[in-house]
Parts: C-alpha cells; sequence; structure tokens
C-alpha cells in the first residue's frame, strides 16, 4: 500500500486540550489516552479501533498543534509531536479537527483549519464540551474554519450519532474480512493453575473446558471459535487452551512430554497469545521462559495478570512496572488485570486481545514507513560496526502475522541486534502496533548496473515526491 492510499482510519487534530483524547477514549470504547487538564499530556499517536453502528474503523489520537504559522517548536518534543499529527493525517482517510466550543475560536484552531486545508482531506469540525444543547449556538461560529460543524460531548457522547456517519461515509469501503475463512488463533499459554481454562470460561460464558483445581488437568490443546463484533466485519478467532507449562525438569510422563510440545506448537501457529500469569505468585521462571518464546516464535501478545482479586496493597501500576522489569523483552506487551473467578476486567482483556489481532496485520503505507525509519535514524545514527556504519535506501513491508519489513542498506552485516531492537520499536511506536512483533529483515541494496527485483523499484519509487503532496 503506498502513502497515497490512506487507511480506513480518521485521525483526531486539534491544539492541546480541548478533548481529542476524550473523544478518543469515547470512540475506542475504553480508557488509554489519558485524559488531563494540563495541556500537551498527549505526545505521540495513539491508535484504537473503534466500532460504530458494526461498522469497524481506526482512530488516531494526536498531539495537541501548539505551534503557529510553522514556527520552529519550542523544543524537541513538540517538534516531533507535530511530526506525529502530519504523519496521522496522512494514513487517514478522514480528519476531525476538534475544538473547545466554551473557549470559543481560537487562533490556533484557525493554525490547525490551515493545516488540514493544505493536506486535502476531507474534515469535520467537532465544537467540543457541548454538554447542555444550549451551547449548540455558540458552536455556529467555528464555521469560519470552512468545515462541516457538529455540536458534541465526548463526555457523554452527545451529538456523535451525527457527526460520526458523516464522517465514516468518506471512508474507504472495508476490504473482505481475511478472519472469515481464516480465523485468528489466540493461544491461552501459562503455568499449570494459573486460570487459563477458568479465563476462557469466563470469557465464553460457558463450562467449554474443564476446569480443576488439579495442576495439569488440560493435557492437550482444545479450540473453541469466538467471535468479536457483529455483521460482516467482526473479527473471527480460535481461542486455543493449552496445558500448564511445567519446567522440563519437572516432566517425567510421556503424556506430559506430548503436551509440552502441543504448546509450544500452539504458539508456534498462534496470531496472538494471552499468556495467563498467577498474580500472587509473580513472575516465576517458567513464566519468563514461556514470555521468551513469545519473543522468539514472535506471535502477537497480550500478558494477562490472573487473580487480582486476591492482591491487596498493590496498585496496577506498581504492578506493571515490576512485571516489566521481570519482562524487559516484552516491554510492547499490553498488561490487563482480571480475576476469571469474579470476571472483573473480562471486556478490557477482550478488547486487547482484539486491538493485538487487529495489529498483527496492519498494513504500513510505504511512503510513512520508509519516512519514521529515516526520521529514527537521523535522530539516533547507526553504530560503528569496523568502521562502518549501516545506511538505509529505503525500505518495504513484506507481510503480516507478524508484520514483516524488509530494509535494503549499504551492508547487512553492519547492523547490531540493539540497533534492529531500536527500528522496530520506533515502527511500532508510529503505526500504534501494541503488543505486536515487528520482524526486521535486512538486505543488500543491488548494486548500481545489477538486476533489482520489482519489489525494490517499487519501493524506491514510493519515496519519490508526487505531485500536489
Amino acid at each position: 500500500m503506498s502513502s497515497s492510499t490512506p487507511r480506513r482510519s480518521i485521525a483526531l487534530v486539534g491544539r492541546p486540550n480541548v478533548g481529542k483524547s476524550a473523544l478518543f477514549n469515547r470512540l475506542v470504547g475504553r480508557r488509554l489516552a489519558i485524559v488531563h487538564e494540563e495541556w500537551g499530556v498527549t505526545r505521540d499517536r495513539l491508535c484504537g479501533e473503534a466500532e460504530w453502528e458494526g461498522d469497524r474503523f481506526e482512530v488516531i489520537d494526536t498531539g495537541g498543534i501548539g505551534v503557529m504559522d510553522r514556527a520552529a517548536a519550542a523544543d524537541e518534543i513538540a517538534e516531533g509531536a507535530r511530526r506525529q499529527v502530519d504523519l496521522a493525517i496522512e494514513e487517514s482517510a478522514a480528519v476531525i479537527q476538534v475544538a473547545d466550543v466554551r473557549a470559543g475560536l481560537h487562533p490556533l484552531d484557525e493554525e490547525v483549519a490551515r493545516l488540514l486545508r493544505a493536506r486535502g482531506r476531507p474534515v469535520w469540525l467537532a465544537a467540543n464540551k457541548a454538554d447542555d444543547p444550549a451551547l449548540d449556538d455558540a458552536a455556529a461560529e467555528f464555521a469560519a474554519l470552512g468545515f462541516p460543524v457538529f455540536p458534541i460531548s465526548a463526555l457523554n457522547g452527545r451529538g456523535l450519532s451525527e457527526l460520526l456517519p458523516a464522517a465514516l461515509a468518506a471512508l474507504p469501503p472495508p476490504g473482505p474480512n481475511p478472519t472469515e475463512s481464516a480465523p485468528l488463533r489466540v493461544a491461552v499459554v501459562g503455568r499449570p493453575n494459573a486460570g487459563k481454562s477458568s479465563f476462557i470460561n469466563r470469557l465464553l460464558g460457558d463450562e467449554r473446558v474443564i476446569v480443576s483445581e488439579i495442576p495439569g488437568t488440560t493435557r492437550d490443546s482444545v479450540a473453541v471459535p469466538f467471535a468479536i463484533g457483529e455483521g460482516p466485519q467482526a473479527r473471527r478467532y480460535v481461542l486455543v487452551d493449552t496445558a500448564g507449562m511445567r519446567p522440563r525438569a519437572k516432566v517425567r510422563a510421556s503424556v506430559e512430554h506430548f503436551s509440552l510440545a502441543r504448546v509450544e506448537q500452539a504458539v508456534r501457529e498462534a496470531d496472538v497469545v494471552a499468556h495467563v500469569l498467577d498474580a500472587t505468585a509473580g513472575p516465576t521462571r517458567q513464566d519468563r521462559h514461556i514470555a521468551g518464546m513469545l519473543r522468539d516464535f514472535g506471535p502477537g501478545a497480550v500478558l494477562l495478570v490472573n487473580k487480582w482479586d486476591l492482591m491487596k496493597g498493590v496498585s496496577p501500576r506498581e504492578y506493571a512496572e515490576a512485571l516489566r522489569r521481570e519482562l524487559p523483552f516484552l516491554d510492547y506487551v499490553p498488561v490487563v488485570f482480571v480475576s476469571a473467578r469474579t470476571g472483573h476486567n473480562t471486556a478490557a482483556a477482550i478488547a486487547a486481545v482484539d486491538r493485538v489481532g487487529g495489529q498483527v496485520s496492519a498494513r504500513l503505507p510505504t511512503g510513512a514507513l520508509n519516512r519514521v525509519l529515516r526520521r529514527a535514524i537521523e535522530r539516533i545514527q547507526p553504530p560503528a560496526v569496523q568502521g562502518r556504519r549501516l545506511k538505509l535506501y529505503y525500505a518495504t513491508q513484506t507481510g503480516v502475522k507478524p508484520v514483516r519489513v524488509r530494509l535494503f542498506v549499504n551492508d547487512p552485516r553492519v547492523r547490531t541486534p540493539a540497533y534492529e531492537q531500536y527500528l522496530a520499536r520506533e515502527l511500532r511506536g508510529a503505526f500504534g502496533l501494541e503488543g505486536a512483533p515487528v520482524r526486521l529483515e535486512f538486505r543488500a541494496r543491488p548494486r548500481e548496473g545489477g538486476a533489482e527485483s520489482g519489489e525494490a523499484r517499487r519501493a524506491r519509487g514510493a519515496r519519490r515526491p508526487r505531485r500536489n503532496d
């Protein structure tokens, strides 16, 4: 997909503190963005999937634009936020400019509108914080920006039934649903008695698999169909309950050796893995072994900290920070605190699995992909290896599940694992690939005069400037 083909996405853009993040949270149905009265809280983009009357689409929340007339940003962070806004607009098929109806038309609102008109995307103006219908008349002054105006309230959802159908009409039609014929596989793994089967039963609302207090009850993998959403765009899954993974040193019976092999096979074949941990025990050596499998085999992943109802005196933030220290190589994976016994946060767990399920199949626009990588390299130079530095010529996405990107460079041998991880983190951050691994493949660019593949020509051609960009 080239940079000229926008995704089925709506970007939320506006000056600081007008309620973009509150609108984002309202649309995606969960509190992903921090909502705070201090301006500038959202620096980078947040991507989330929303659904409106059975229509799935992506929403991109951006940092507030606080720079007038393309003036130089006050600091590197502000400049980076502005670049993220530009990238979000380029990727999206439609834009909602968010303004504060209570504050009235502000010069920065005019600056945002000028930027959007120059980019050529269809725009709708959301006059936010119109909690009271008496404020609707005040929204009329925003018509001076030249966009259709809708008074809304992100906090209570007022006005969205008028705004969203108008914006959704500008999105490209949804493509065929690949999960209809090939459901995404979600493997639920963990140590014995961590609550894997109980979580699946709670999620399905049905006793579809055996639940027992005796460790090792589930010997083989059990596949259960499952769907999230309704209609033709509903994402379809197969949930795979697996045997508890015991340390190999404690595996004696041949049936347990077979079960362990089946778990590893389930992880290899999964598109998403839900790793269930026992909150009361903390991450054990075996949990770290399982986490290492997720890193090595490359599925999307979600960490589910189960039995949270039994934890006292520790906050989710404190626990998550400790968990990140124990499993630093899974720092990109979302953590959800659940209780299979009480049902606490089951909906959040489903949303996290579904979010990651969408991200492992993400298609990255080629032009945006190359710009993100070039900016990352400009920000932090590759280390010198035997007097030579890695040089990027162009990049192109070659696959999904997981997301795979091929980079054509001067010499693949001068890359380092640490720098490769840095580039993968930059791509995940830029495209909102939470929980999704990114696999990079480095190839030497064909020498001048040699044969060049069609794929390489297409990727290189995507970097050329286009008219009217």
